[in-house]
């Protein structure tokens, strides 16, 4: 058997065992990540999760393999594709991916790539001599001579995020030796157990996800209410609109039920429930006031004049 072919059917093995073992993915891009901090972050995983890279046609033929004994992989089939590699789990989600974004390095930029981050040079002296203005120029940044070095005027927003890197950024950078981006893994999806979703949701806390809750709640409360059908959402407005019902039956008849008696009560003499709030507030106010003490300059007045 070449080696090759007994690669192949290794990580065949591997990644056949993983998927009877682990029920959790996180998809990661993998781009500019190094070898070197590939391994940092097995390590760091160790015991935990597993990380996992290969050819993507030999992973999605082995995911549809095994799709046979659990057809719940199949949702992760669509995320196999380009540069992406995959953390199986069975450990608390957010803290397997808090260890997998957190390990970064900086990075100097490439021409022709998309800058991940915005990048700014701040203002002041360069240690460039006055012979490497050019730079400067072509990228209209403003400079002065000060003591034989160039001094950049103002700060400068060299890359906005997401635009592609030029050359001329790229020499600029490294004569001011500016390590601009941070590469590390990124975390896109997630796989839980047959559900998939995006990554953002791990961000979520617990007080998020129930207003997202109740305010769903709200949302088909009120169509029911609109439509006339009741639901569990909505039994609670039904029985406060019967209730108000049955107590306006109740004030415009003869007819009673404990509840309304109150409100039949109010209606007949007003006067009684008003009087009786001032009188306890009065009461209370009494017993509240202070009492007023007199004063040093008031037991002094004997009732003589200053002229006396």
């Amino acid at each position: 058997m070449s080696a090759r072919r007994e690669r192949k059917q290794g990580f065949a093995t591997k990644l056949r065992k993983i998927l009877g073992e682990f029920k959790n993915v996180l998809v990661v891009t993998v781009d500019n990540v190094g070898s070197n901090q590939m391994q940092k972050v097995r390590i760091a995983l160790r015991g935990r999760a597993v990380l996992l890279m290969g050819k993507n046609t030999l992973i999605r033929k082995i995911i549809r393999e095994e799709m046979v004994n659990n057809p719940k992989w199949e949702n992760l089939l669509q995320f196999v594709y380009n540069n992406v590699g995959f953390v199986f789990t069975n450990d608390n989600l957010n803290e397997v991916r808090k260890t997998v974004v957190t390990n970064k390095v900086p990075a100097a930029a490439r021409p022709g790539s998309f800058a991940p981050d915005d990048v700014h040079i701040p203002n002041g002296p360069t240690g460039l001599d006055p012979g490497q203005t050019s730079f400067f120029q072509a990228l209209n940044i403003g400079t002065k001579i000060v003591k034989g070095t160039i001094e950049i005027i103002n700060p400068v927003h060299l890359i906005k995020k997401g635009e592609r890197v030029s050359s001329s950024h790229v020499a600029l950078l490294t004569k001011l030796n500016i390590l601009p981006f941070f590469f590390g893994f990124g975390v896109s999806n997630v796989y839980e157990d047959g559900n998939v979703y995006d990554a953002a949701v791990l961000d979520m806390s617990t007080d998020d996800l129930l207003a997202k809750f109740f305010n769903g709640v709200n949302k088909i409360a009120a169509v029911s209410l609109a439509i006339g059908y009741p639901t569990a959402a909505s039994l609670k407005h039904n029985i406060n609109g019967a209730f108000k019902k049955l107590v306006s039956i109740c004030l415009a008849t003869e007819l009673t039920f404990a509840q309304a008696q109150q409100f039949k009560d109010y209606a007949a003499n007003p006067g009684a429930f008003a009087s009786a709030a001032p009188a306890a507030g009065a009461a209370k106010a009494a017993a509240a006031a202070p009492v007023k003490e007199k004063s040093e300059e008031e037991e002094a007045d004997m009732g003589f004049s200053l002229f006396d």
